[in-house]
């Protein structure tokens, strides 16, 4: 194997990993948050539109990490500033 593809194999690879571990630990925090205000709602059912509001905000802060995860791994995958290093050593 020659160092493109070793380096084709590793970013798809880091890909893979960075979107799996990217998008489950935010949507355990979402499941959490979600039943955490649900059960607020339950037990201050006057105080729902406050405490849905202040969920949607959470839950979008929550959900960017997933979209930086996704924008990293389409960076490596599409646009990896490695190949052109790799290129230029190899005369190609």
């Amino acid at each position: 194997m020659d160092s493109n593809t070793i380096i084709a194999a590793v970013s798809i690879f880091t890909a893979g990993i960075t979107i799996a571990l990217g998008s489950m630990a935010p949507a355990l925090g979402e499941g959490r948050a979600l039943a955490q205000a649900l059960s607020a709602i339950a037990q201050q059912p006057d105080e729902a539109s406050t405490i849905t509001r202040t969920l949607f905000v959470g839950l979008a802060m929550v959900e960017s990490t997933a979209i930086y995860c996704f924008v990293i791994s389409m960076i490596l995958i599409f646009a990896n500033p490695f190949w052109n290093h790799f290129l230029q050593a190899n005369g190609g």
